[in-house]
């Protein structure tokens, strides 16, 4: 498949396109990232973002330009409001009380899930999983382990829903890859 045949059928939303565009695109997006934010969660982040809104906005796509050009454009703008984003609530936390501050701590130990579960290929599938990063991981046991569609994992999670689509696929594709290399 090329790249215009994709921008077409993806704007027909096709799911094919869709990860055609992803797989092509992902690693160009991500180092772009990785260099203007020098941390690598933000830059998966960001990425994230920069598919799911180009995914969202492709019918808006003007072939005249590159589509590599119009998701770093996207990409980097994305990254300007979150640099925004974040000096407002810097200078917002300056000015609360420090009592008010709370810490939260990441519970990692197994769900009662994972401890039901004995089937073999269940547990390999399992401990590739584990594999993941944390927000992959969070996303696939939402999914097919809660069964929650996109709209709840959405909400659960505060984040928009085709961010989730796109973690979610991409979560699938690292999984894939795990397990191929056994």
């Amino acid at each position: 498949m090329e790249v215009k045949d994709a921008i077409l059928k993806a704007k027909k939303n096709e799911q094919i396109a869709y990860n055609f565009l992803l797989d092509t695109y992902w690693n160009t997006v991500y180092g772009f990232q990785l260099k203007r934010t020098e941390n690598e969660i933000d830059a998966e982040d960001i990425t994230i973002q920069t598919f799911s809104k180009a995914f969202d906005k492709i019918h808006t796509y003007n072939d005249t330009y590159e589509f590599k050009t119009w998701l770093i454009t996207i990409s980097k703008n994305i990254h300007i409001d979150l640099v925004r984003q974040q000096k407002s609530i810097i200078i917002s936390q300056s000015n609360t009380d420090e009592d008010n501050e709370y810490y939260s701590i990441i519970d990692e130990s197994p769900s009662p899930e994972d401890k039901l579960i004995t089937e073999q290929n269940l547990a390999k599938l399992l401990r590739d999983i584990k594999k993941l990063k944390p927000h992959y991981q969070e996303v696939i046991n939402l999914r097919y382990f809660q069964e929650l569609s996109y709209k709840e994992i959405s909400e659960q999670l505060n984040e928009p829903m085709n961010n989730i689509k796109v973690k979610l696929l991409r979560a699938k594709k690292l999984l894939a890859e795990i397990i191929k290399k056994k």
